[in-house]
């Protein structure tokens, strides 16, 4: 069934890889800065990025138990990265930061999505 996943460790994964970046974003080191700073993100914004990632981290472990909660909280973080990308193509800042880390959480967001519920 779609709405539980068939894994516990894909969302677990996720989950354990969103919180460190939303530690990081605590005290962002340079790269982050740079990073939100080249696509022109207001500063006095950057704390709901936390509060996002800490959300999805939320709706991931517990989604594993709950039906319904992991799928949302994926989607919610593969719309996340997949507004994050637009950003840095508008904004035309394509660096490392939007290949690695960017296109980077993409990816792993939708591989498990796919590991987790479709597989």
């Amino acid at each position: 069934m779609i709405l539980m996943p068939d894994q516990w460790w894909p969302p677990a994964v996720l989950a354990l890889v969103l919180l460190s970046d939303a530690a990081m974003s605590v005290r962002p080191p340079k790269f982050i800065r740079d990073c939100l700073d080249g696509v022109g993100f207001p500063r006095e914004w950057w704390w709901t990025l936390i509060v996002i990632k800490t959300l999805a981290v939320i709706g991931l472990i517990l989604g594993i138990w709950v039906p319904g909660v992991a799928f949302a909280a994926n989607i919610g973080v593969i719309t996340y990265f997949a507004c994050a990308a637009v950003a840095h193509i508008r904004a035309r800042f394509m660096g490392s930061a939007f290949w690695l880390n960017c296109l980077g959480f993409l990816a792993l967001s939708i591989a498990m999505l796919v590991f987790s519920l479709v597989l």
